[in-house]
């Protein structure tokens, strides 16, 4: 493993890991790493695993998944709950298919509502204002 990973300050570690220290913090805070211990009148040091931590973290942040759900697959990460973390991954799938339905159908009902507010010429209500209203 490449030594210049292995005696980071939370400082460097956050610019590798391409986050701000608070995040590395708010981490710690929640349990999804853990601290250093802090050698008497030094600061606490980080190596590559915090490093790769933090990047499967922002990874899986990145595919949807929440900090919940970040920390059960962190659970699974010894390699022997593949099944587990498949089934993680499928119920994060339907959940995201699910959203990009209900995306598709408000898409849908916006455009027709432009299309109704561009359509309308005179003195009448607002389609778009109309229909929000309930009217």
């Amino acid at each position: 493993m490449d030594t210049s990973f292995e005696n980071l300050t939370i400082g460097t570690l956050a610019t590798q890991a391409q986050v701000n220290v608070e995040t590395i913090r708010f981490y710690q805070r929640k349990g999804l790493m853990s601290q250093p211990g802090k050698p008497q009148g030094s600061v606490r040091r980080y190596g590559a695993g915090d490093l790769q931590r933090v990047r499967f973290i922002k990874s899986a942040q990145r595919l949807g998944f929440s900090l919940d759900e970040i920390t059960q697959l962190l659970k699974l990460e010894d390699g022997s709950h593949c099944d587990e973390a498949r089934a993680e991954a499928q119920r994060k799938l339907v959940n995201v298919r699910a959203k990009l339905a209900d995306l598709q159908r408000i898409e849908a009902a916006l455009a027709d509502l432009v299309d109704q507010c561009c359509a309308v010429r005179g003195n009448i209500r607002c389609p778009l204002i109309a229909t929000l209203q309930g009217i």
